[in-house]
């Protein structure tokens, strides 16, 4: 019996004045996989993680939550639904602590006072839960390497208990070592069962932890891939539409020519 869908998108699109950013775009994301959404810049990523965390909502389509249709049209809808989005900029402030930044809009008071105590004990139990070692919760942000940030960055989003986490272009500053222990969390939230959107230009991260890759090109669907199945030569065709191009410029053959 196969497996219902956590997220599902059905013919969604999405206009910026004269620019068609999304035009009748497909998905399904499930529990316990990691899905690469890959395409050229401009291709409609960032867009559809939009429509999907409730940044930008789509002019039109259906958007799904286990089996059910759904509107999301603020941010506080995704996060209700069990959506998390980690963005690039990771939004993050370099002069406070870990403690502070998982906090951040969401501190504990106890008494008109914040309980720094509390807020301490639920940071390190989170980073315990998630198997990230971070060596001192209270040193600032900017202290930490570009990986610690990111992984705090992460683990912020896990004080809403999320389903499905969507991340962009989460290893693009980071070095091979510190890639290699971001990756190693994605498989472990996949293992943990989470739905993960994965947005990257690496296809060697992709091949590393992705189960599916669906390629966007011009705003539309180009294509899903298996990834132990496909080649790369044949997804960075879909991605850059080589292959549609092949197609289109292959001559025609002449009756005489023809068997």
């Amino acid at each position: 019996m196969p497996v219902q869908p956590l997220l599902t998108l059905r013919g969604v699109s999405k206009r910026f004045a004269a620019v068609q950013a999304l035009v009748d775009v497909n998905l399904e994301i499930r529990a316990g996989e990691v899905v690469a959404l890959v395409g050229e810049n401009a291709a409609g990523k960032s867009t559809l993680v939009k429509v999907i965390s409730g940044v930008g909502p789509a002019d039109k389509g259906v958007i799904e939550w286990q089996g059910e249709a759904v509107q999301i049209k603020r941010p506080q809808d995704a996060q209700v639904l069990g959506i998390a989005t980690v963005y690039q900029d990771l939004a993050m402030c370099g002069n406070l602590d870990v403690v502070g930044n998982l906090f951040l809009g969401r501190e504990i008071h106890r008494l008109g006072i914040l309980d720094e105590v509390e807020m301490e004990r639920r940071t390190r139990e989170l980073l315990h839960t998630l198997s990230i070692r971070i060596p001192d919760v209270r040193v600032p942000l900017a202290a930490l390497s570009g990986g610690q940030r990111q992984v705090v960055a992460i683990t912020r989003s896990f004080l809403g208990s999320p389903r499905l986490l969507l991340l962009d272009e989460p290893t693009a500053s980071l070095g091979l070592e510190q890639t290699s222990q971001l990756l190693d969390l994605i498989e472990e939230l996949r293992d943990r069962g989470l739905g993960v959107l994965l947005i990257s230009h690496n296809m060697g991260d992709i091949k590393a932890v992705a189960d599916r890759i669906a390629v966007l090109r011009l705003g539309r669907n180009n294509g899903l891939f298996d990834v132990n199945t496909t080649s790369q030569e044949q997804i960075i065709s879909s991605i850059t539409g080589a292959a549609d191009n092949a197609v289109a410029q292959r001559p025609a053959r002449s009756e005489e020519a023809r068997p």
